[in-house]
């Protein structure tokens, strides 16, 4: 919760952040939510979803895989160390 936000002309105390799920055209909480029955609320919706950064989706991993020069990461860094730096 954040203590005071202020948006255009309305500030905003309390602010809550609560994960729902949209189904039947009602939004259906995930977890248990202290309000009383019949509040009345204003819901923010992000312009597109966020999705979980992935390492594999990334182009990271197997970037060098048809390289012949490295086996593995692990021998290439070894080797690495061993060379002087010029």
């Amino acid at each position: 919760m954040r203590k005071t936000e202020k948006r255009s002309e309305r500030i905003l105390v309390n602010r809550m952040v609560i994960k729902a799920r949209y189904e039947d055209g009602v939004f259906k909480p995930l977890t248990g939510v202290a309000l009383a029955e019949g509040t009345v609320l204003d819901i923010e919706i992000p312009k597109t979803p966020r999705k979980r950064w992935s390492l594999r989706r990334s182009g990271f991993v197997g970037m060098w895989k048809d390289r012949k020069d490295i086996k593995d990461g692990v021998s290439y860094e070894d080797r690495l160390r061993q060379q002087p730096r010029t």
